[in-house]
């Protein structure tokens, strides 16, 4: 007796018609993957995105702990870096890169509304252009649908957790004290889009790494649904 597994999820996403619709063809083909379904599986391979991973960004120190996407001195204020440690000024140094990245953390709780009503919108032919777009083209998609907004949500949050954790005295304290250093060229201290630019990549880094993982490793597909859509592109 052939066997019909429909995933909860699919409850969310379509409507009685439509499963039994999927349900019917797939008795008459039970390897088939319709259209409904290669969807389905790519908002459920970017909702994992986000659940997985960028979740771990807004932990304590989500950014600081990650060699992936933590931030660290623009190239420019690096010699306030080194000039404070050369002076016996590194704890100052660390504080302030610790209060960098926990900016960023902040910024990152905005993500997932927007996110969520990307992945909500993606068309059929969306997900066939990922699916069969390689590795990458999932993180893209969300990258093209969600940076202006994210930008706009990011860029108060970083300014105001700034002020929260303390991160612009930190640093207009480092800074000054490295500006009034002798024979050193005097640096801005505004940080927060630098910050914020950052805060973007790192997002956006963390998707790439779970998509990669679905795309590429069987024991990540965790789900009927992810193993049959996904096939098809192996």
């Amino acid at each position: 007796m052939k066997k019909i597994i429909v995933l909860p999820f699919f409850f969310v996403l379509f409507g009685c018609a439509e499963l039994q619709s999927i349900a019917e063809q797939a008795m008459e083909d039970p390897g088939m993957v319709t259209d409904s379904q290669i969807s389905s599986g790519l908002k459920q391979a970017l909702q994992f995105g986000i659940d997985h991973q960028v979740s771990k960004l807004t932990a304590e120190d989500g950014f600081f702990s990650n060699e992936l996407v933590r931030i660290v001195l623009p190239e420019e204020l690096r010699k306030v870096d080194d000039g404070l440690r050369k002076i016996g000024l590194g704890n100052l140094a660390d504080e302030g890169l610790k209060l960098m990245n926990a900016a960023a953390s902040d910024a990152v709780k905005e993500a997932t509304p927007i996110f969520v009503n990307a992945i909500k919108d993606m068309s059929i032919t969306d997900a066939r252009d990922i699916l069969m777009g390689g590795n990458g083209a999932a993180t893209q998609f969300l990258r093209n649908k969600t940076s202006d907004e994210l930008y706009q949500k990011f860029y108060p949050v970083v300014d105001n957790s700034f002020g929260k954790v303390g991160a612009d005295q930190i640093w207009t304290q480092a800074i000054d004290k490295y500006n009034s250093l002798p024979f050193t060229q005097d640096v801005n201290n505004n940080l927060t889009e630098y910050v914020t630019q950052q805060a973007l990549e790192g997002v956006f880094t963390m998707i790439a790494v779970e998509e990669s993982k679905i795309r590429t490793d069987l024991q990540s597909r965790t789900t009927d649904l992810l193993q049959k859509v996904f096939r098809l592109q192996d």
